[in-house]
């Protein structure tokens, strides 16, 4: 049994604006999540400049007791979840919740928990560890509680792939609809890494941009003076619905499901294949699962870290399954605007995607201005861009060798 798969509901809280509205609106007015950290003191780290959250106060939205319950990933995945639920206009009171699931992402889970109580123990001992360190901690954290909001009780897991967490998610969600194990998903991601252990491990891997002196321009993929990524944190929701279930309802429908491909390089731990082999592999893996040639897709919605080796190996593997059809292309990075969100930057990467069907705009990658020649593709360089886009692609890439790429279409 093959059952087609509808986006119904979106919620995202990202740098450049809590709410989908806040999200895609700074998108299109090529606004940056970035600047000097805030969360903690950076003086002694190389890299003092990251995209955070700066709306949200889990407090006033879940209640003191409630948040001091939650990690910070947890509490970014509940308010994204909650306002896709809302945006889909499902009532799960009349549902059936056992076949309403949900799989959620995070590449690290809750370290601001792991960090806050290990100090803690260092300076007080156990006895002062909290009951609530575990449960606040795993990374299953955060689809339990998105369980327990909604009463829903059917599939249920937590996925990790460092950055290619949640496509890998929202990918498996698809696929629990599509063939007959779920009618509703609740799938997307969520990531608060912004801490001092992160920033230190990711300065030693000389991952991350050092433009400390002007943030708003450190992300700039496909750029020839790139040097790195910006850390950035939040979370995106999708519900996902079998679509005749979704049309019975009367449900407004943003677009449709196509497609996942799944590959990993099993070659370097934190480096790509140069050439892209594995993550072409999985761009025509989904293209072929969505049953699309590649001239029929408009717009890629790239991983663009904006590091050196990541740019220029998706840049070839674009080359390598689209040929002469990828002159014709769009491709972006919205990592451009938001940071890189980790485990959760398929997620909003994927609102994104939807947005871009519905609304008929490719976004921007921002900071684009001196071309490297090895990137030679149309990167809707610091403006949107208004065309006909019926199916496009987005890819995630993660540490580990993980490839995936979603494929969604116009319904």
């Amino acid at each position: 049994m093959s059952r087609r798969v509808v986006v119904t509901g979106l919620g995202a809280l990202t740098p450049i604006g809590t709410g989908v509205s806040r999200y895609w609106q700074g998108l299109l007015d090529g606004h940056s999540g970035a600047n000097v950290i805030e969360a903690f003191d950076t003086e002694a780290f190389s890299v003092h400049i990251g995209a955070e959250v700066k709306d949200f106060d889990a407090a006033e939205y879940l209640g003191a007791k409630a948040a001091r319950t939650l990690d910070r990933f947890t509490q970014f995945a509940l308010a994204a979840a909650d306002e896709s639920v809302a945006d889909s206009g499902l009532d799960f009171e009349k549902e059936d919740v056992s076949r309403a699931g949900c799989i959620w992402a995070s590449g690290i889970g809750g370290l601001m928990e792991i960090e806050a109580t290990h100090l803690l123990y260092l300076d007080r001992g156990p006895r002062r560890i909290s009951p609530f360190f575990i449960p606040k901690l795993m990374l299953n954290a955060a689809c339990g509680q998105i369980a327990i909001r909604f009463s829903i009780e059917g599939v249920n897991f937590a996925v990790a792939s460092a950055c290619a967490s949640a496509q890998h998610a929202i990918g498996l969600a698809f696929r629990s609809i599509k063939y007959g194990e779920s009618d509703i998903m609740i799938t997307g991601g969520s990531e608060a890494a912004i801490t001092p252990l992160s920033l230190g491990g990711f300065c030693s891997l000389r991952a991350l941009s050092t433009r400390n002196d002007d943030p708003a321009t450190a992300s700039r993929p496909f750029t020839l003076d790139r040097d790195g990524f910006l850390m950035g944190e939040g979370g995106g929701a999708l519900v996902l619905e079998e679509l005749e279930h979704a049309r019975t309802r009367g449900a407004r429908i943003y677009c449709e499901v196509l497609g996942l491909g799944m590959t990993d390089d099993g070659h370097h731990i934190s480096a790509p294949v140069p050439e892209g082999t594995n993550a072409a592999r999985a761009m025509s893996m989904a293209l072929a699962e969505a049953g699309r040639n590649p001239d029929e897709v408009q717009y890629v919605n790239a991983h663009g870290t904006s590091t050196p080796l990541n740019d220029v190996m998706e840049t070839r593997a674009i080359r390598t399954v689209f040929g002469e059809h990828a002159d014709k292309l769009m491709v972006s990075s919205t990592k451009s605007q938001v940071g890189h969100l980790l485990g959760a930057s398929g997620a909003v990467e994927s609102v994104a995607c939807c947005l871009a069907l519905s609304h008929q705009v490719a976004p921007p990658t921002i900071n684009y201005q001196t071309p490297d020649p090895e990137c030679d593709l149309d990167y809707v360089p610091n403006e949107p861009r208004e065309a006909t886009i019926d199916n496009l692609i987005t890819n995630s890439f993660g540490f580990g060798g993980h490839n995936v790429t979603m494929a969604f279409g116009k319904i």
